[in-house]
């Protein structure tokens, strides 16, 4: 009996110390630097004070994921599976943070786990099968959306979907088909609209604009939408309509880099010099090494007289990207004069 005692304590003190090394290294593993980020720094306050509620790991994932810390929202995230492991909302975050890693085996291994889980939850079908699509599956993609269709024959993302497959495989009527079911089934999906859209404007169909100004009118500031109809405009010909558009895309958003330079495009072929130099030098101003820009600054400046802001950006253009032809060409042109 005495002997069992002893051994009794032994026991106790060493389960002590290892329980005591499992809730250091599980300190360690919440606690990071401050990032300077306040929203992560205030969830990494809340984690070292409560580090056993998942809730802060995936609200802190989340976070990482917006700011591009792959690394720390998929680590947050495995610590929070730990302590939930079904939860299907910490299941489809790292699953869209490994496919935004460029890591998509993992992506696609993640929403197979999600499905094999709930077999019958239509959004992870769903999610599973632009999962597939992205990863040029398409015929995965299809037996999962028949699955879904199964569980609800009337979904509009299903069909949606089906239209996204049907376009990646050119298959231009059934993809119409799809996107027209998917309208009819929820009218207000404006990317069913901006597809059929961009579809019937490929088969040259005037109705075209139809679709696109229906999107608009379901969400008249949509970048997307505004985009696409811009884009048909400017392949009818209509230059100025196409310019109106995507100087409203610029005013609902002024960091946006295509508005600027589309609209640079435009004045160029309108022959506004002056204004085309103006969008290109708005474009660099967003994005800084944005290379065609740099080139069609340049191509302005030339046309405008101004060799030496020209030679300077043929010459940038071409420290981004060696092998761009065109600056080449100029710079060539300039040595002749």
């Amino acid at each position: 009996m005495k002997n069992k005692g002893l051994l009794g304590i032994w026991l106790v003190i060493a389960l002590t110390i290892i329980g005591m090394g499992c809730k250091k290294k599980d300190a360690e593993a919440v606690a990071i630097a401050p990032t300077g980020n306040p929203a992560i720094d205030k969830l990494s306050v809340a984690i070292a004070n409560n580090p056993n509620d998942p809730k802060l790991f995936f609200a802190r994932a989340k976070a990482f994921y917006d700011n591009e810390g792959y690394d720390e929202a998929i680590q947050d995230l495995q610590r929070a599976l730990r302590k939930d492991s079904t939860n299907v909302d910490y299941l489809h975050l790292l699953a869209d943070v490994y496919l935004d890693y460029f890591k998509s085996y993992q992506a696609l291994k993640t929403m197979e786990k999600v499905v094999r889980l709930y077999p019958e939850r239509i959004p992870s079908l769903l999610k599973m099968s632009e999962f597939q699509l992205i990863l040029k599956n398409s015929d995965a993609s299809l037996k999962t959306l028949d699955q879904v269709l199964k569980i609800d024959p009337q979904n509009a993302e299903a069909y949606f979907m089906l239209g996204m497959n049907f376009k990646e495989k050119k298959d231009t009527a059934r993809a119409i088909n799809s996107f027209q079911t998917a309208v009819e089934n929820d009218p207000d999906l404006v990317d069913a609209w901006i597809n059929l859209g961009q579809l019937h404007a490929g088969l040259k169909n005037d109705i075209a604009a139809r679709y696109f100004e229906s999107a608009l009118r379901i969400q008249p500031n949509s970048l997307t939408a505004i985009h696409a109809k811009a884009y048909y405009l400017q392949e009818k010909g209509d230059l100025k309509g196409a310019l109106a558009l995507f100087k409203k895309m610029a005013a609902i958003n002024p960091q946006n880099e295509v508005a600027y330079y589309n609209a640079g495009l435009l004045y160029l072929d309108l022959d506004s010099l002056q204004s085309a130099y103006q969008q290109f030098d708005l474009t660099l101003k967003v994005a800084p090494l944005h290379i065609r820009a740099f080139y069609f600054r340049g191509l302005a400046a030339e046309m405008l007289g101004n060799p030496k802001q020209a030679k300077a950006d043929y010459t940038q253009a071409l420290k981004l990207a060696p092998d761009y032809i065109k600056p080449k060409e100029g710079l060539a042109r300039l040595d002749k004069k």
